[in-house]
């Protein structure tokens, strides 16, 4: 290729007027080529040697890792692999190639995997202390595959205790890190059985269940052999039994450790009026805590997904204005950036992700209810019309399920709808699928556990607690358990692999309520309530953020001094 005339030249050597001496191997360069390109080289050429000067020594860099240098150097392009990305980047860091040292980080942060985070944490070159952080991130985020990978073995004591002690290690909860520690004590055991004390001792230990504990804990030889652990267990049980009697204590006892998802709840309605507040909710903490910023205008009856690492807050209401606008809040700044707008004005919208792309269904215009329906194509950064739906929907909501988006309920300007359509992407096509078994508007739908949930609403007459769950493959609903309080218009998402709703509207006032449903137990339950009692709402569950900490409870602050105090004062909703 022309592009590429002077590697051809360097490779035949000609009007080459400097050798590098790699090892037992030579290559002909370009001084002027070699000098533009870093400083190490110009230092070389220019200061540290004589112009006339030919014959240069390059050490500590290998021939194999030379050669890929200087196809970097001259053509701007290199062939990674994952042999050799580490000796690359100390190659690239000796001589100040700083785009290749952000490539070769690129490439590593693609291909970390549990199988080598351990080995990359525990480089021990200053030049790559980048890569360590990143290698170390990635274990405390993905720890419990990380710890059935044969580098997990390598861990001496101290680094596994350096990695269980972190607040930011994420687990589901803490008795995979009971059995980390066991599985790492009993790769070695004879050696190892003098360390499993010490490494009980950083469990968070009235994490674990009574139950766990007593019939997988107690009657470990590990345990009941070693005086320091069975004080340690004892504490624990004393310490769970009063997290039981003392609800909400919790966080006095042991500190939490930060979740891997954190749950927001987004503008909405409250006393009146549209909101721009967020709230995010830490639920290993049960808190709920603030993370507006406050030059974001109020919104209502909008929809939000997170994408990508950001939340899209698309369509709405604030009042005046329905909103085709969509906006992007950056979760590392959290400050909100203008995307490209939809071709439809958009309040009570229903919005998903599918197919690495935003959806936008029906809605209300200020004037008609919607049938359009909407793409939003990140590469392209614009919006595109779909295949219209076979129904008006507002106040409808929809989720994605095994490729397919499915939409329920709503309103079409005279009637509170029982349909529900399923759209296929591939096709473009909307079809009806089997009605839900109650007219809802204001639902809340949500798919979980290989189901679709419909719960609550509005049937035209009253406020809904009930909630049935749809079976794509039987084309059939059935009723599942109740929720405690009646609502409608609150937001709903999946997190620690239960349903949450938040907030509502119950006929009356806007709510403060969440509850949370177990699939496997079929039971709701009360979780923390929001500090702001808001109906409208959007909510979404955002994780594998690299400042997660940013939207969770200090761990040094959790105190009971921020529940919400509950106020009964009527509030009705702009329909």
């Amino acid at each position: 290729m022309s592009d590429h005339i002077y590697d051809k030249l360097r490779r035949l050597n000609v009007f080459c007027d400097a050798v590098l001496y790699v090892g037992s191997e030579k290559f002909p360069v370009h001084k002027i080529l070699l000098c533009s390109s870093s400083r190490y080289f110009r230092d070389m050429f220019e200061i540290q040697s004589a112009p006339d000067d030919r014959d240069f020594p390059v050490a500590e860099i290998s021939p194999k890792i030379m050669s890929l240098v200087l196809e970097w150097i001259y053509t701007e392009s290199i062939t990674l692999s994952r042999e050799t990305i580490l000796d690359l980047l100390l190659a690239a860091h000796m001589l100040q190639l700083e785009e290749l040292i952000e490539i070769g980080f690129q490439f590593l942060e693609n291909n970390l995997c549990p199988e080598n985070c351990i080995g990359l944490w525990k480089i021990s070159n200053v030049a790559l202390t980048k890569i360590r952080d990143l290698a170390r991130r990635f274990i405390l985020s993905h720890f419990e595959e990380v710890v059935h990978c044969d580098e997990f073995q390598q861990l001496t004591a101290q680094e596994l205790i350096s990695l269980i002690e972190e607040d930011e290690l994420i687990v589901k909860n803490e008795t995979a890190v009971y059995q980390a520690i066991l599985h790492w004590t009993n790769h070695d055991l004879q050696q190892r059985r003098a360390e499993f004390s010490r490494l009980l001792t950083k469990v968070r230990l009235p994490e674990l269940s009574p139950h766990f504990v007593e019939h997988n804990v107690l009657n470990n030889a590990l345990v009941t052999d070693d005086i320091e652990c069975i004080s340690a267990i004892s504490k624990s049980m004393v310490a769970a039994y009063e997290v039981s009697v003392y609800r909400g204590s919790r966080h006095h006892l042991v500190r939490p450790r930060i979740p891997g998802e954190i749950l927001l709840a987004i503008g909405g309605w409250s006393c009146g009026d549209p909101i721009n507040q967020i709230e995010a909710y830490d639920y290993k903490a049960d808190r709920w805590f603030e993370v507006t910023n406050h030059e974001e205008r109020p919104r209502a009856y909008h929809g939000s997904v997170f994408f990508k690492g950001s939340v899209y807050c698309v369509g709405g209401f604030d009042k005046r204005e329905h909103f085709n606008s969509v906006r992007r809040l950056d979760l590392g700044t959290r400050t909100w950036h203008e995307m490209p707008c939809m071709y439809y004005k958009r309040c009570y919208v229903s919005v998903t992700v599918l197919n690495d792309c935003i959806y936008a269904m029906g809605g209300y215009n200020g004037k008609t209810r919607l049938n359009t329906a909407e793409v939003y194509d990140p590469k392209s950064r614009q919006w595109s019309l779909i295949a219209p739906m076979i129904e008006q929907r507002s106040d409808a909501k929809c989720t994605t399920f095994n490729g397919k988006i499915y939409i329920c309920g709503g309103f079409n300007g005279t009637a509170v709808l029982q349909t529900v359509e399923c759209y296929c992407a591939e096709t473009n096509q909307w079809s009806l699928i089997a009605p839900m078994t109650t007219r809802r508007t204001g639902v809340g739908v949500i798919a979980h556990a290989n189901l679709i949930y419909a719960v609550g609403g509005y049937d035209g007459n009253m406020c809904l607690s009930s909630v049935e769950a749809y079976n794509p493959s039987t084309d059939s609903w059935q009723q599942v358990a109740s929720i405690a309080l009646a609502r409608r218009n609150f937001g709903i998402a999946v997190l620690n692999d239960r349903i949450f709703i938040v907030g509502g509207y119950n006929g009356t006032t806007t709510s403060y309520s969440v509850e949370s449903y177990d699939h496997l137990a079929d039971t709701w339950s009360e979780a923390c309530d929001v500090k702001t009692r808001r109906s409208a709402l959007s909510c979404c569950v955002i994780s594998g953020l690299p400042n997660m900490a940013d939207y969770t409870v200090c761990r040094t602050w959790l105190s009971q001094d921020d529940l919400p105090l509950l106020d009964t004062e009527s509030d009705e909703e702009a329909m």
